[in-house]
């Protein structure tokens, strides 16, 4: 029997691939609604995720 590897814990960058631009847009505006909405304690949180998405959208668009 020979040896199988598997690949757990190898990422694929989202920032790769054709819909790369969709599914950051997507996490952006996702981060921004639960900043918006969410508890006082995980709002900073939210808010630097998306700064970070919305960083990542502009190098690409």
């Amino acid at each position: 029997m020979n040896n199988q590897y598997c690949r757990v814990g190898t990422v694929t960058p989202i920032t790769s691939g054709s819909q790369a631009i969709t599914i950051l847009e997507f996490r952006y505006k996702n981060f921004i609604e639960k900043a918006a909405n969410g508890d006082s304690h995980l709002v900073e949180f939210f808010k630097r995720k998306a700064q970070s998405i919305k960083k990542v959208l502009e190098s690409l668009g």
